[in-house]
């Protein structure tokens, strides 16, 4: 039986590209978690290559300690990107007891909790204030408020946003099929205002490229890859980060808190939890149930204006 972790790693990650159908983001960052779990290993052991005989749960929890002390962005790491190493190890773990590999059980291995139990949102103010951002009669501007209009009219995770392109769009029927998250396939729906801007947007476009948003190029630019064109996700994030300043709201809205507006103004508008879910593509409804304070919000109404104990 194969001891050595790194070779193991590498049939995980094999298993989670071919038999889970995982997407390539997901694959490089659970490779990334484990590849940062051995180098600690390596480094506490003093050992040029770990095996099984290293993954104890001693050393599992040095290594969450290890963490809880590393600086993130804003201080110290969040308990939610530790959560995501944790995570990463015990799917590590289920599949080494899948294939009859005998190590630390999975189930010892507890997720930590996540402090910020706060979900953002914008509401409609915010969210007009933050659209009407960019200066439409420039092509960057008209590019950035469809980019803006796209986010929170489908609810799109920015990953998905940044794959599209121009084919899939049918701009028509307002609607375009898309794989998304645990290749998970779905039909996506468009406003009719969003649309508005993505027919502008495209008129706009002389170039051949197939990536539905592409960087701004210079004259005669020529570039050989579409993929060399299409924008990433950090560039998506970095102009909804520029407009939110301009916007000078209250909340550090990300592309994700623009798809946490749109399942919230449709919770407040009537839709069911399970619809809300299907758009959204989440694979189970506790996921979407994030959103309850909406529907809690709700219900207090509902039952305020029609309970008769109420109308005394």
């Amino acid at each position: 039986m194969e001891r050595k972790l790194n070779t193991l790693m590498d049939s995980f990650l094999d298993y989670l590209t071919i038999e889970k159908n995982c997407s390539k983001l997901t694959v490089r960052n659970y490779s990334h978690y484990l590849k940062t779990f051995f180098d600690y290993l390596n480094n506490i052991l003093n050992k040029e290559e770990i095996d099984l005989s290293d993954l104890t749960i001693d050393n599992i929890r040095k290594f969450r300690i290890y963490l809880s002390r590393q600086k993130g962005r804003n201080g110290e790491m969040k308990s939610v990107t530790q959560g995501y190493y944790v995570i990463a190890l015990r799917s590590f773990l289920k599949w080494m007891v899948k294939n009859d590999i005998k190590s630390v059980a999975p189930e010892k291995l507890e997720v930590p909790r996540n402090k910020e139990h706060s979900l953002k949102f914008l509401n409609a103010e915010q969210m007009e204030r933050l659209l009407n951002q960019p200066i439409l009669s420039t092509k960057i501007g008209l590019r950035d408020r469809t980019i803006l209009e796209l986010l929170y009219s489908t609810g799109l995770r920015v990953s998905e946003l940044t794959s599209l392109n121009r084919s899939q769009i049918n701009l028509k029927t307002r609607e375009f099929g898309i794989i998304g998250k645990g290749g998970r396939s779905r039909v996506v729906f468009i406003s009719k205002q969003a649309v508005n801007f993505l027919e502008r947007y495209l008129l706009t476009r002389e170039d051949g490229y197939k990536p539905l948003f592409i960087r701004a190029l210079r004259n005669h630019d020529i570039v050989s890859s579409d993929e060399k064109v299409r924008l990433s996700v950090r560039s998506i994030e970095k102009i909804v980060n520029k407009y939110v300043r301009q916007a000078k709201l209250p909340i550090l809205a990300t592309p994700h808190t623009l798809r946490h507006s749109m399942a919230t103004d449709l919770l407040r508008a009537g839709a069911d939890l399970r619809s809300v879910q299907e758009i959204l593509g989440h694979k189970n409804i506790s996921t979407t149930q994030i959103y309850t304070h909406v529907t809690d919000a709700r219900l207090r109404e509902i039952h305020d204006k029609f309970h008769r104990v109420n109308k005394n």
